[in-house]
């Protein structure tokens, strides 16, 4: 009987879990699965115990439990406690003249340029002289210059002047406190939309532990990151 009622049990979540799949974000899908998964070997576990198959039920509530904490089932990641990140682990940050990323495993930048003389090409396929330029066309004192300034400290961290002569992006500064959408802040924290706070604030110690003034970071992509995490973290409350 105690099986039976489990199996009852099993196949009714299963049918509510299908209903929700429609229309459904991956995101909030992956998370839904989670939860099915770990309700299920709960559920079954807490009728198994109540069945007196207490060798069987303690268990399957044990994997139930550590489903929802860890998110896991064996090699498989249903999106645990660890910071959900879209794409190939990166954030992103647009700008008029620039579509940027950043690796969040190797610290790597890269972009490709948006409009001007080098429109369409990636940043890391410019020289010196063509990154100059590109400076002076910019200008200084807007988020691209020092969006493009963040690039060059990564790309040379040694560099001199060299590379900014001619073309001074001009002093770093903190992202304008401007209107940032839900979408961008996701971007660039390198989430998907529907994170938790648990994970937002995983992805801004992570990006900031980085990217961080102090530590050699940009005082812009610094910004852009608190910028996110207080929108982000506006919307839960």
């Amino acid at each position: 009987m105690a099986y039976l009622l489990a199996g009852v049990l099993t196949l009714g979540v299963l049918y509510l879990g299908a209903q929700g799949v429609a229309g459904a974000d991956p995101r909030a899908l992956l998370r839904g699965i989670r939860y099915s998964i770990g309700g299920i070997f709960i559920a079954a576990g807490i009728v198994l115990s109540i069945a007196r198959e207490i060798a069987i039920g303690i268990p399957l509530i044990g994997i139930g439990l550590s489903i929802l904490v860890t998110g896991r089932i064996g090699p498989i990641d249903l999106g645990g406690g660890g910071v959900t990140r879209s794409g190939a682990s990166r954030s992103s940050v647009d700008t008029d003249w620039f579509a940027m990323h950043l690796d969040h495993d190797s610290g790597v930048m890269a972009g490709t340029v948006k409009r001007g003389e080098f429109a369409g090409r990636k940043l890391d396929d410019l020289d010196q002289g063509q990154l100059r330029r590109l400076a002076a066309a910019i200008g200084s004192g807007n988020d691209s210059a020092a969006l493009l300034e963040a690039y060059l400290d990564r790309r040379f961290p040694n560099r001199g002047e060299d590379v900014k002569r001619d073309g001074d992006p001009g002093p770093r500064r903190a992202a304008d406190a401007g209107t940032m959408t839900d979408e961008e802040a996701y971007q660039v924290l390198g989430l998907l939309p529907g994170a938790s706070e648990a994970e937002i604030r995983a992805a801004h110690r992570r990006l900031m532990k980085a990217l961080h003034p102090d530590q050699g970071g940009s005082t812009f992509l610094a910004a852009k990151i608190n910028q996110a995490k207080d929108r982000l973290l506006n919307d839960h409350r």
